[in-house]
């Protein structure tokens, strides 16, 4: 009896420590486990130097009345949507192995669920179980190969955004699926050989919780991630967290911070530290998003609400702080971008109900009107030669991204309104624009709200050749309204955007 009692209590211990491991913590997620009769376990890692999830997985399938694979999740309830670049590691074995992302109502084999599966012989599939124990249905995508996956709740439809990196999203939708509020979220990989373990690789993870729809615009703010983008990569690292709305981020071009907006503040991020501080701007304290800095990053152009004055008016105040200067006498006025020589401004200005672009002076002066198309003009930014200025407008229809001279001469399009495409703005090395673009079934030319569907697109700055996708982001309104290049050409900082409860973590 003694034995007996012995050995049960080494199974009781056995299952208790194998359960603990299986809730072990592993970044955004709350644990890891083999799903159904797996042949060979699995596991799961995650490297926080690489910020990458490293999968692998045995498992008959993912398919007909029951599942097998290895499963990393947290659960979740209400809205959600989930984003990685994602791939399948070596040559493999069978080719319909597979990962990507999962949703299940439980981790029983026979779960109710739906997934983006990634195969191995470049397949994307949306399937789902709609009850306990019926057959797996699927959709497949028009695109194969997609390393970019994206699979978005909201109540019971579920939407696969799918692409090959650097190319827009291709789209599908499960509609009435009903999975239950709570679910376990999570990535998964499955061999589909039973006798086989499969790896898989998952970087850029992001998990964000959309706005309600009661969320009233300009009066309640999601949280913000202060992200720092690898341009030639891709690759993405969240730097700061701020519960609040923050907005906008310069980079100064002594590469030692971010200065950027939030709560009618300007703050000033400290790269080496971490930590922000206010810069003081006297009784000017309502900044907006649309601040600008000073070639020589010695000046800080503003852009802060005066009611009395009609709008927002154009400031400037060292980079040091101190009690801003008044430039435009009356609003709105929306400052975007300064000449390289420091002499002159570029704003956005409303007069007689249209809004145009506007040059004047640094020192303030006479204002001179560059545009005078019917539509919204709007973010004007000078390239670092002064020949040019890049803008936005709709008075197309459709909001592109043009340029000018400097003088607002010989206007041109460069984008082809495949998007609305809102504030170029040029690498220092006067190479490259990088823009935000809107979905259009989203927004209306003229308007850029915050909490959206985004890009971030780069272009060449001669407009030549089809723009690439270098960030696939939550956000809108406030995620690159100003100059936000890095001083040597290589990255971008950006906000995203998500409910305070799912704020992704700083990456070290």
């Amino acid at each position: 009896m003694r034995f007996l009692a012995t050995t049960l209590l080494f199974f009781i211990c056995s299952a208790v420590a194998i359960s603990t491991r299986a809730q072990q913590k592993l970044g955004l997620f709350d644990g890891h486990t083999d799903i159904g009769a797996v042949q060979k376990p699995g596991s799961a890692s995650y490297n926080p130097k690489s910020r990458q999830y490293a999968l692998s997985g045995s498992g008959y399938n993912v398919w007909f009345d029951h599942d097998e694979f290895q499963f990393l999740w947290k659960r979740m309830t209400g809205d959600f949507i989930l984003y990685t670049r994602a791939d399948l590691v070596g040559q493999g074995v069978d080719p319909h192995r597979k990962v990507g992302w999962m949703v299940r109502s439980t981790l029983d084999s026979t779960s109710p669920h739906i997934n983006i599966s990634k195969h191995g012989d470049g397949l994307i599939a949306l399937q789902y179980r709609r009850t306990k124990g019926t057959n797996t249905d699927e959709i497949r995508s028009k695109l194969t190969g997609a390393d970019v996956i994206q699979l978005e709740r909201k109540g019971t439809t579920y939407t696969m955004r799918v692409a090959k990196f650097g190319e827009p999203f291709v789209t599908e939708q499960v509609t009435d699926l009903k999975l239950g509020d709570e679910v376990y979220v999570g990535l998964f990989v499955s061999s589909h050989n039973k006798d086989v373990l499969e790896r898989g690789t998952f970087r850029d993870v992001r998990i964000s919780v959309p706005a309600p729809d009661d969320l009233v615009p300009y009066r309640q703010y999601l949280a913000s991630n202060l992200e720092i983008l690898d341009v030639a990569t891709g690759n993405r690292r969240v730097i700061y967290n701020d519960p609040k709305s923050i907005q906008a981020p310069n980079w100064t071009p002594d590469n030692k911070s971010l200065i950027y907006n939030g709560d009618g503040h300007i703050y000033r991020f400290d790269l080496a530290k971490g930590k922000p501080g206010i810069l003081p701007t006297g009784d000017v304290k309502n900044n907006n998003n649309d601040h600008v800095l000073s070639f020589d990053g010695k000046m800080l152009g503003l852009s802060s609400g005066v009611s009395a004055l009609g709008g927002s008016i154009v400031y400037t105040v060292p980079t040091t702080g101190g009690s801003p200067k008044q430039i435009t006498p009356k609003g709105p006025s929306y400052l975007h971008g300064w000449s390289p020589d420091k002499k002159l401004l570029v704003f956005t200005g409303q007069r007689n109900g249209e809004f145009d672009i506007y040059r004047v002076p640094a020192a303030g002066g006479d204002e001179v009107r560059l545009t005078d198309a019917k539509g919204l003009d709007d973010g004007p930014e000078y390239t670092p030669d002064g020949k040019y200025i890049y803008f936005n407008s709709a008075r197309t229809g459709t909001m592109q991204i043009w340029r000018m001279k400097a003088d607002g001469s010989e206007q041109e399009a460069i984008t082809n309104g495949e998007f609305h495409d809102w504030f170029p703005h040029i690498s220092p090395d006067g190479k490259w624009i990088v823009f935000l673009s809107f979905l259009k079934e989203e927004v209306k030319a003229d308007d850029h709200p915050f909490y959206k569907h985004v890009y971030l697109r780069l272009l060449p700055i001669s407009g030549q050749g089809q723009p690439k996708v270098i960030a696939y982001v939550y956000g809108g309104q406030g995620t690159i309204n100003t100059p936000s290049w890095s001083p040597d050409s290589k990255r971008v900082a950006f906000i995203s955007n998500s409910v305070l409860s799912s704020i992704s973590p700083v990456d070290f």
